[in-house]
């Protein structure tokens, strides 16, 4: 008998051990001890499995003091730098972050953002796609847009690609139609820098362009990067080619351009990103053209989300006087993944 409670025991010890190996654990600054499964960390947020809930849990990260997992993630910290390695604690709001090139300690705050790295190619993958149609019965107004954008986030970087589209029609008025669409390349250097690749194609109807395409290659520097927002600027050059939909020849022109990113994080179930490129042209006497966006979201249960976005282009020398300005206001409902 006594050997049967004594290898019972044993076997209960060791399942025990095996099971709590196989699962990640964060301890708050509440003192609550939680047990699970780590995700991500993005956008100031944790997102926690437990075998407990249906629902994922989400703790905000300066909510956490102690962070334990044997897991691989992608890192990103403060300081530009970026690690493929496990996070440990070593005393209060302390980590080491073991990696490829060695151990790292610093803050937990350094910390921006985490993922699970190495599973597989979807694991990397994020995508959205929003949604918006506006119905009117004066005028039999009808306007859909669609827009899509996927990417992928690797150790040293990462690429996104996206496409949009607006179509418009109202009675005795001509359609509206605007379609745009590109990629964008990043790869991350030491210290906050990194080098820019980007395509992109816009046509449409205001501003009788048939399809302007513009190829850029530049650099880019992060001024500030953190748990509540990133802000960064970036220069270089780009060739921008045009058709028209009119009899407007064909323009090709070589431009500088001067850009700024911001996005705002640290706001719970709301997010804000916003740009600005300015292409001053070098081979057009006086020519200036500025592309400018912003979008916000508002999340909603089931990763669906409301958002409102603005987007506008200006040409001070467009194919047609009066046609300087295009822009799209716009109301949508999104869902993304993951």
């Amino acid at each position: 008998m006594k050997i049967k409670k004594l290898l019972l025991t044993l076997f209960v010890v060791l399942f025990s051990a095996t099971a709590y190996s196989q699962t990640d654990s964060l301890i708050l600054i509440n003192g609550d001890i939680i047990i699970g499964e780590l995700k991500d960390m993005t956008k100031n947020v944790v997102t926690f499995e437990t075998p407990y809930s249906d629902k994922d849990f989400k703790i905000e990260w300066d909510g956490v003091k102690e962070i334990y997992t044997e897991r691989i993630f992608l890192i990103d910290v403060v300081e530009g730098k970026r690690y493929t390695g496990r996070i440990l604690t070593t005393s209060p709001k302390k980590v080491k972050i073991i990696g490829e090139e060695g151990v790292d300690e610093l803050n937990i705050d350094d910390i921006i953002f985490f993922d699970e790295f190495g599973g597989n190619f979807l694991s990397n993958f994020y995508a959205n796609i929003d949604l918006g149609l506006n119905i009117t019965k004066a005028n039999k107004f009808k306007q859909f847009n669609v827009a899509l954008v996927a990417g992928y986030l690797a150790r040293k970087w990462s690429a996104d690609s996206y496409f949009n589209i607006l179509r418009s029609n109202q009675d005795d008025t001509n359609p509206i139609q605007r379609t745009g669409g590109g990629a964008n390349y990043r790869y991350f250097l030491p210290k906050n820098w990194y080098v820019s690749g980007a395509l992109d194609l816009l046509s449409n109807t205001e501003q009788v362009l048939q399809l302007r395409t513009t190829v850029k290659t530049g650099v880019g520097y992060f001024v500030f990067r953190n748990n509540d927002l990133f802000w960064g600027f970036g220069a270089g050059g780009s060739l921008n080619n045009e058709n028209y939909t009119n009899d407007t020849p064909k323009r090709t022109s070589f431009e500088l351009y001067i850009a700024s990113d911001f996005t705002l994080i640290n706001i719970p179930d709301f997010d804000l990103t916003t740009n600005i490129f300015v292409y001053p042209s070098l081979t057009e006497s006086g020519r200036w053209r500025v592309d400018y966006l912003i979008n916000t979201k508002y999340d909603l249960p089931m990763d669906f989300y409301v958002g409102l976005n603005f987007t506008l282009n200006y040409d001070n020398q467009p194919a047609e006087i009066g046609k300087e300005v295009d822009y799209v206001f716009g109301v949508s409902f999104g869902w993304e993944w993951p």
